[in-house]
């Protein structure tokens, strides 16, 4: 062990040393009669901090497994290695239920240091047995992946006295024949969305692809909401990341591999199914429904037309998802675009005369389209261009799926017409068809109290109609579409973003 090892090693062990505030009690012990055993006196007092440099790693580090399969594993000759070298240090393995076929480390050769706990709770279980505060006692923990082989404590060594510099850190070793991959990660919570992007750089990172050794503080482990969900380490960079914790890399160390894994066609499927599967898992209780891979690829973990929307009924004009501090799911808005863009290549179709109506004009004027915490889009129609379309013309009679899946419809709630995206995917589009009245003013025959914006205005603003951008394609609008909403909403509209009904939640500004 080479010089600032020793160096660092002593610096901490003075730290963790109590030799001054134990001296009075030794000698309060001593005055009480309760004399020391001779042999025990006697190693006591040719004890220096010096001797328990070495014995170091054992008491401040807590080896964790979470990356393994039950089915095909190296790990006993992985924690072999680990404890040939670091012979008292505790090792856990967590494993989602208890591993089968069984994980068995014989006592006489691994001592009682590895410990096996099943994630799975029993009905007969204590809400103790689990918790990672009674199980990681030590200041530091390293996760290391399934087949490794560890030879060198130098490793240990450099990687916690880079934490000891750099507390807010996580320190990273790869593992050989790995190839490193360094990655951003913008997790945005509010619009259930991760972000993934490949860095140039790879010492300074967000996340990682590919097997490392992962040291990190214990305290930042138990703030974690879950520090060992699965897919591991994904997961668990997620929530660093949510913190701006990075991970820093070692590049002048490399830790040596074991066995190879999932060798047949057979087993890399099952891997990768069960892998699948535990992302989907994971992104439902995160809340994550789009992913932009660093590759470009975009996947989405949410609803389609053959699932319920991601959020139930509507009460107050405010969705659930407004009080989570979250805006409209991302797989949510993308149905209700698809749908939105149908209805106008039918409308257009038939010529029937529409326009974007209410907070869908609003969100086209702000930010050429939909609102970004809206629920559904409103457009306006002459009601006497009804009877050029069938498909309106039928749906005031009964509910018509067409040949791409989209229900037309009578709507419940008054004299309107609605497009849902399925039969099981509610997202949709309600038409109010308005009529000229005297005085050159359009009206309806269905109002809703709750909704300022539902008022009269000149048909004046109808001629012309014009185009404005709208869900990535030229929706038809009012001309003078802002003096337009200013009569609707109230001066300032476009300006003040606000919620549906302010008076239930507010917009929090920033």
């Amino acid at each position: 062990i080479n010089f600032s090892m020793v160096f660092f090693m002593w610096t901490y062990l003075d730290r963790k040393c109590t030799c001054t505030s134990d001296t009075p009690k030794q000698g309060t012990a001593q005055q009480a009669g309760q004399q020391k055993p001779p042999d025990e006196e006697q190693r006591s007092s040719t004890v220096t901090p010096l001797d328990n440099i070495y014995n170091l790693p054992n008491t401040m580090i807590t080896l964790v497994f979470r990356d393994f399969e039950p089915f095909e594993h190296d790990l006993v000759e992985t924690i072999r290695s680990f404890h040939m070298v670091f012979p008292h240090m505790p090792i856990v393995l967590f494993a989602d239920t208890h591993p089968y076929p069984p994980l068995r480390f014989p006592a006489d050769e691994f001592g009682h240091n590895v410990s096996v706990v099943s994630l799975n709770k029993e009905p007969s279980d204590s809400s103790n047995r689990t918790k990672l505060e009674r199980l990681l006692k030590t200041d530091y923990v390293l996760f290391a992946p399934d087949s490794v082989r560890f030879t060198q404590p130098a490793v240990i060594t450099d990687m916690v006295k880079h934490i000891f510099k750099h507390t807010r850190d996580i320190v990273a070793i790869r593992v050989a024949g790995e190839k490193a991959r360094c990655l951003d990660v913008e997790a945005d919570l509010r619009e259930w969305t991760l972000i993934y992007k490949e860095k140039s750089s790879s010492l300074r990172c967000d996340a990682l692809l590919g097997d490392h050794l992962l040291l990190v503080k214990t305290s930042m482990v138990l703030d974690l909401s879950d520090a060992l969900a699965r897919p591991f380490p994904e997961a668990f960079f997620i929530q660093t990341a949510l913190r701006n914790i990075q991970t820093h890399v070692l590049p002048e160390h490399v830790v040596k591999t074991g066995k190879t894994l999932f060798t047949t066609d057979h087993l890399r499927q099952k891997r990768r199914r069960l892998e699948e599967a535990r992302r989907v898992d994971l992104y439902d209780r995160f809340g994550i429904k789009k992913v932009h891979q660093a590759g470009g690829e975009l996947r989405w973990y949410g609803c389609d037309r053959t699932t319920t929307r991601c959020f139930g009924t509507v009460v107050d004009e405010t969705p659930e998802y407004l009080y989570r501090g979250r805006w409209t799911p991302p797989c949510c808005l993308e149905n209700l675009r698809k749908t939105a863009r149908y209805v106008f290549r039918i409308l257009d179709h038939c010529h029937v005369r529409y326009w974007l109506e209410g907070g869908s004009l609003l969100g086209a004027v702000r930010n050429h389209d939909i609102i970004p915490w809206d629920y559904d889009v409103d457009i306006g129609i002459y009601r006497d261009d009804i009877e050029k379309c069938q498909w309106l013309k039928n749906a005031r009679k009964q509910s018509v799926i067409d040949s791409d899946g989209f229900v037309w419809e009578q709507a419940t709630e008054g004299d309107f017409l609605r497009v849902q995206y399925s039969q099981t995917n509610h997202m949709h589009v309600d038409i109010f068809p308005f009529y000229l009245k005297e005085g050159g003013v359009m009206t309806k025959d269905t109002w809703f109290a709750s909704h300022r914006q539902d008022c009269e205005f000149p048909e004046a603003y109808l001629k012309p109609l014009t185009k404005i951008l709208f869900a990535g394609v030229y929706a038809a609008a009012p001309n003078n579409a802002t003096q337009f909403l200013e009569l609707k909403f109230g001066k300032g509209v476009v300006e003040k973003p606000q919620y549906p009904n302010p008076e239930v939640l507010k917009l929090a500004r920033s």
